[in-house]
């Protein structure tokens, strides 16, 4: 039962990285072709960090500043989770002057803490400098309630660190192999559907053009 258990937790943990990565990769690539200027710099970050002769790896990614940067602020304009998960309260108890009865479900709106005018300068704007310098200590572990993209506590989301390092490896990949530009030259929409999961309200479409050595990508 153990052994079933074990497999059956480590396929969910799976399941919810892989969600969150193409999520969050869709979104990051999004606002990347929006905003040139800043894909242009994680650009010159991975030519300076890495090169143009090889591919990235996973060693690579520890220092890759900027990108880090670049998804922090995706997470933080377009969690992958908006309402997180449902909770529930335990007892009765007073939140700012607002009484709440034992068993209420709460949810937890993440767009309008992220998006806090009081907390975040130009809260609308993709600026991942931000978390270079104003908001350089914020991570996305749920240890500042300003920012917490996979929940805090006993309940955030499990799978953080693997959909972490699965994100960041293949948006580095991508940025670093591949310049990004829409089939029609506008800008991409940028409309969020309604539901659980913060998906696009249309399919991202984007053509791709090499911008390494033909022989690093294969046949």
């Amino acid at each position: 039962m153990g052994y079933i258990y074990g497999i059956s937790l480590l396929q969910a943990l799976i399941l919810a990285a892989s969600d969150t990565t193409a999520v969050t990769l869709t979104w990051a690539l999004s606002l990347l072709v929006n905003n040139p200027d800043v894909l242009k710099k994680a650009q010159l970050e991975l030519d300076t960090r890495v090169g143009k002769e090889r591919q990235v790896e996973e060693s690579d990614v520890q220092n890759l500043v900027y990108l880090k940067a670049v998804l922090k602020e995706t997470l933080r304009l377009y969690p992958a989770g908006p309402l997180l998960i449902p909770h529930e309260a335990i007892e009765d108890c007073t939140i700012d002057g607002y009484h709440v009865p034992r068993g209420t479900r709460l949810l937890v709106n993440l767009s309008k803490i992220h998006r806090d005018a009081r907390v975040w300068s130009n809260p609308n704007e993709f600026d991942p400098e931000r978390f270079l310098t104003t908001h350089r200590d914020f991570d996305v572990r749920g240890r500042n309630f300003e920012f917490f993209p996979f929940g805090s506590g006993r309940r955030m989301c499990p799978g953080v660190s693997f959909a972490l390092h699965v994100v960041e490896l293949a948006l580095a990949s991508l940025l670093h192999g591949f310049d990004f530009a829409t089939p029609s030259g506008e800008p991409v929409d940028m409309h969020e559907s309604s539901g659980l999961t913060n998906l696009r309200a249309t399919p991202l479409e984007v053509l791709l053009s090499p911008r390494l050595p033909s022989r690093l990508y294969g046949h």
